[in-house]
């Protein structure tokens, strides 16, 4: 059965500088040719929720300029159809990336368009799971609360609506931004702690915990968001929860494997030939 994803967020242009090691404060370093390449986390989580096999529709608001059809084009060879429409009076989101040989990064996010999108016409409703980030307004989260179920990934940390929160099916959350929510007042929070995998909490307590396979990290940008489409993927699809966790951690870690936000994203075929080595 194919399930199907709605997605709220950003779309944006990354450009992408590689260095031997990320800049300290007032610190120039020399780095490699920068590379252009979609993102933005709204359009990361949908085109890693297409590749794990959902039928896909990302609500956007991309510039009405070059950088937004280059984007529009590339989201749609990857499978995901486009909501929403174009910003006329504001260009496309653009994400300033720095990594390091680690794979460790580094990202400023000019938010353009994103900042523009509008929920109002939007049917929510008609999806098994809409998933939600914070690089937009809280005007399109609060309209985001309309869908059946939500999964809101609250990246990049900053204040959530408290009925945003609420409304939330599961919260998702690195160990850094779980640290500004109250684990015992919501009803499922999801922490992930990187390459040691994610821990799901109902109400505070602790109800499944699943670590990722091994890989060899090339770029992490990217990998939080392939976490949370395959997360929200497997909900949908009725999954018990250490199941999706598992799946999930699994899909993130692969998506290290190759640079890029959207380049490694993995299939479904992919993460459950992984999957024995996940713990």
């Amino acid at each position: 059965m194919t399930v199907a994803v709605g997605v709220v967020g950003s779309a944006n242009v990354d450009l992408v500088v590689r260095c031997a090691a990320l800049p300290r404060p007032g610190e120039t370093v020399l780095g490699q040719e920068i590379e252009r390449l979609p993102g933005g986390k709204g359009a990361n989580q949908a085109v890693a929720a297409a590749a794990l096999g959902a039928s896909v529709t990302l609500f956007a608001s991309l510039g009405d300029d070059s950088d937004g059809r280059w984007l529009g084009e590339r989201l749609v060879a990857r499978g995901v159809r486009l909501g929403v429409g174009r910003a006329a009076h504001a260009p496309t989101g653009v994400a300033l990336i720095t990594v390091e040989a680690s794979g460790e990064n580094t990202i400023v996010v000019a938010p353009g368009a994103n900042a523009a999108l509008d929920l109002v016409d939007a049917d929510l409703g008609a999806f098994d799971v809409v998933v939600a980030q914070l690089e937009i307004g809280d005007g399109a989260l609060r309209e985001a609360t309309r869908a059946r179920r939500l999964v809101l990934n609250v990246a990049p940390a900053r204040p959530v609506p408290p009925e945003v929160l609420a409304a939330s099916a599961v919260v998702v959350a690195n160990e850094t931004e779980a640290d500004a929510l109250d684990l015992r007042a919501l009803d499922h929070v999801v922490v992930t702690h990187g390459a040691e995998g994610a821990v799901h909490y109902r109400r505070g307590h602790e109800v499944a915990r699943a670590r990722p396979p091994r890989v060899t990290p090339v770029d992490t940008v990217g990998a939080g968001d392939a976490f949370c489409a395959a997360y929200a993927v497997r909900l949908a699809a009725g999954d018990d929860d250490e199941t999706a966790l598992r799946f999930a951690v699994t899909a993130g870690a692969l998506a290290t494997r190759a640079r890029g936000a959207q380049g490694a994203v993995p299939t479904e075929q992919e993460v459950r030939a992984w999957l024995p080595r996940a713990s």
